[in-house]
């Protein structure tokens, strides 16, 4: 069968590969669509330090059944799926008390195990959700982003009524800005490409800034009446944003850091005592995947404004690289099988 593997940095290619069989415990899935992150795209530039080469890539991925096991009775060859990709050891300090999220021998399809940019995959049946009808294959896998979205906020515990800023819209960004509106929160996106707060517009933000050109603090306190956002959500890893949330939020706010930093961040650790902040990391997501795909079904978060443009599994080695060299040019990119 085919797959899209990552020889090495910067050498991507589609190859054959045996063909995949069920894994006990398992079930195999014709793989239908996969999302390209930009945890894929560090690694075809050598930056993710999870990934080990050579990798098929590809975590985002939904498809249909294609052979269960004799004695299975919740899924059947035909059903729609998103997987998991999360594939956690269920024994370790973290799994005993429910943060599955950030097990201690944490394997992530596409990063430490093989992805699932290939014809067919065997997931454990215990991480397989079913996709409702209404969600056309190309949007499926946005579940998957969605879902790291929805537990940042959580991981903030945004409640109605308060204000969140999002800083950062990227994908997880204008996710985390919806997913607050669904919970009645007041989102205000900070980024600065007009571009993307524009479109954080359109999908409902009130509020946004570009803090190149305006003085976000100014703005906050003034939105917020002096009291500052109750919670922020880092989403971009940008050490400026990081630096910055501790500026955004409130006296006793949540800060949840979803976003990957390229390095060590230097905090105001003194601001943390002065303000009695919860500052939290945000990693993956715990039993969100159901939420995620009836916020989609319903078009309560829209997510098809995101999808900047839809490839084949042929096209994608030359999409990510071009994803690579010009980020600026997509937002979200979705290989369909």
């Amino acid at each position: 069968m085919r797959s899209v593997c990552l020889k090495q940095p910067g050498d991507i290619a589609i190859i054959d590969v045996p063909m995949q069989r069920r894994e006990p415990g398992g079930v195999l899935i014709e793989v239908r669509s996969v999302g390209i992150c930009g945890s894929d795209i560090g690694a075809y530039k050598g930056v993710n330090p999870l990934v080990s080469y050579p990798r098929v890539i590809g975590h985002e991925i939904a498809g249909e059944v294609a052979e269960v096991a004799d004695d299975e009775t919740e899924f059947r060859v035909g059903d729609r799926v998103v997987i998991e990709p999360y594939v956690y050891c269920g024994k370790c300090h973290p799994c005993s008390i429910g943060h599955t999220n950030c097990c201690e021998n944490l394997a992530v399809r596409g990063v430490h195990t093989e992805g699932g940019m290939a014809e067919y995959i065997s997931h454990p049946r215990h991480l397989l959700h079913r996709v409702p009808d209404g969600i056309p294959w190309r949007l499926a896998p946005l579940a998957e982003p969605l879902v790291i979205a929805m537990h940042a906020i959580r991981q903030a515990e945004v409640e109605a009524g308060q204000h969140v800023v999002v800083t950062g819209a990227g994908q997880i960004g204008l996710l985390a800005a919806q997913y607050a509106l669904t919970l009645g929160a007041v989102p205000i996106v900070i980024d600065p490409i007009a571009e993307r707060l524009t479109l954080a517009r359109s999908l409902g933000v009130a509020y946004t800034f570009d803090p190149m050109e305006t003085d976000a603090v100014a703005g906050i306190l003034s939105i917020t009446e002096g009291r500052m956002a109750e919670a922020v959500v880092e989403c971009s890893g940008s050490a400026h944003a990081i630096r910055g949330a501790v500026g955004y939020v409130s006296y006793a706010g949540h800060i949840a850091l979803v976003g990957w930093p390229k390095g060590e961040v230097p905090m105001p650790t003194a601001l943390f005592t002065k303000k009695e902040l919860t500052v939290r990391g945000s990693r993956n997501s715990v039993g969100q995947f159901p939420e995620s795909l009836r916020l989609i079904a319903a078009g309560r978060v829209r997510v098809e404004p995101l999808l900047s443009k839809t490839v084949s599994l042929a096209e994608t080695p030359a999409i990510v690289a071009d994803i690579a060299a010009h980020p600026e040019k997509y937002l979200k990119v979705n290989c369909v099988l």
